[in-house]
């Protein structure tokens, strides 16, 4: 499996030590081409571990076997929406080198300009350029995993853009005892779609930090990539799925499903369940 990061920057990814299993297929900055992609913000480097890092007994993701592509649409210096068009011409990327899987830890909902704001009315999966975008992926044959945003606390509260987009999974963040955590945004959309699509740990989650250590972080930022690397290996294992059929099947994983709200939306996927009922499915249409 092909997998795709876009982010802010992957400091040190290059020299970290639980990284260098990593079987990396290249790295692209569309907000400086000329920039060190491994010099610039962590937070990249944070998101991939949960995903890439391979130390038996110290660390090891949740598709520690995949490959990988990182790509830069954040500049963490500012907030203008041009990062969306960064983000879009990312994402034309991965589609050109046959990524199967993005993992995006990213989300715009205020910017310096204050103008440019989106509104609740704006969770469509269409007024953003990102969510526009991020809503044609899964046609395009490529699932996307998207943080669900971290402002629960706060008085926007809601998922942040392109987390409203059609056909991706939103993932928000729980406990490990698998209880939403506070910080966790909310949808639903606005027009009327169940967000976040799953859930998974973000609260203590293990990362890896700027000097190579393991630590624990919180955040959706974590619990996308932990879930991401997850539908990545499922996926893997049911290839006869499509883009779309992988996102349905996240959701009927969801142990809310059934009932679903805007906090945890259709809940922590079974992912195991849901590997067990696609190869049942399978079975009886090869018939």
């Amino acid at each position: 499996m092909h997998i795709a990061v876009i982010d802010a920057g992957f400091y040190n990814v290059d020299e970290i030590k639980l990284f260098k299993k990593i079987n990396l297929l290249g790295t692209r900055d569309f907000v400086n081409p000329n920039s060190d992609i491994y010099a610039e913000n962590s937070h990249g480097m944070k998101v991939l571990s949960c995903l890439a890092a391979n130390k038996p007994n110290v660390m090891v993701g949740t598709a520690p076997e995949a490959s990988y592509w990182l790509l830069r649409s954040e500049d963490n210096d500012t907030e203008f929406p041009v990062e969306e068009d960064y983000w879009a011409a990312a994402v034309e990327f991965a589609d050109s080198v046959g990524v199967d899987v993005i993992n995006t830890s990213l989300g715009y909902a205020e910017f310096d300009d204050k103008s440019a704001n989106y509104r609740y009315r704006d969770l469509d999966g269409k007024s953003s350029l990102m969510s526009n975008s991020a809503s044609m992926l899964a046609d395009k044959g490529m699932v996307l995993v998207n943080s669900a945003g971290n402002s629960g606390r706060k008085l926007w509260k809601k998922i942040s853009p392109p987390a409203d987009a059609k056909n991706i999974i939103t993932v928000g963040a729980v406990t490990r005892g698998l209880i939403n955590s506070d910080f966790s945004s909310v949808g639903d959309t606005s027009d009327g779609r169940t967000k976040p699509d799953a859930m998974a740990v973000g609260v203590s989650s293990a990362i890896v930090s700027e000097s190579g250590t393991v630590s624990l972080g919180n955040g959706t930022s974590f619990s996308s990539p932990i879930l991401c690397g997850i539908v990545a290996d499922f996926w893997q294992a049911c290839p006869w799925l499509t883009a779309k059929q992988v996102v349905e099947a996240v959701q009927r994983a969801g142990d809310r499903y059934i009932f679903p709200d805007n906090i945890y939306g259709f809940g922590v996927p079974d992912m195991w369940k849901a590997y067990k009922e696609e190869v049942k499915n399978n079975e009886k249409n090869e018939k």
